[in-house]
């Protein structure tokens, strides 16, 4: 399956991003052998509409579930619409999350699960 895991650095040994449009990469990952890309987030830097610029990106890569710590409501709209699964994860390193979604450990996300965010201002951690 593959997933995107929001990350602040561009490897696997990299912990969680708990922004998801505002995250620095974006690491889509094949859980069947581990293989990954390390993606850019483009819409980081938005002045607005991070959250669906990033799920936009996102759903042209494939991707089948999202691990991120929080999804604003346009971002959840944006994803559940592309007919992506959500998942919620605590800060840790990212093959932590990666173990933790493979045994069925995360929360599914059935509504948005942070704020509304308007720009950069609010991109505060």
């Amino acid at each position: 399956m593959k997933i995107a895991v929001t990350a602040e650095k561009p490897n696997l040994e990299s912990e969680l991003d708990p922004r998801f449009g505002r995250c620095n990469y974006f690491l889509v990952i094949e859980t069947d052998d581990r293989s990954f890309e390390a993606l850019e987030n483009s819409a980081a830097g938005a002045s607005g509409g991070a959250g669906p610029q990033a799920a936009q990106f996102i759903a042209e890569h494939g991707v089948e579930a999202v691990v991120s710590g929080d999804f604003g409501p346009n971002a959840f709209r944006a994803l559940t619409a592309a007919g992506m699964k959500l998942y919620k994860a605590s800060v840790k390193p990212i093959l932590d999350v990666v173990d933790a979604f493979e045994a069925g450990e995360l929360i599914e996300v059935g509504e948005a699960s942070g704020p509304s965010h308007k720009g950069m201002g609010s991109s505060a951690r």
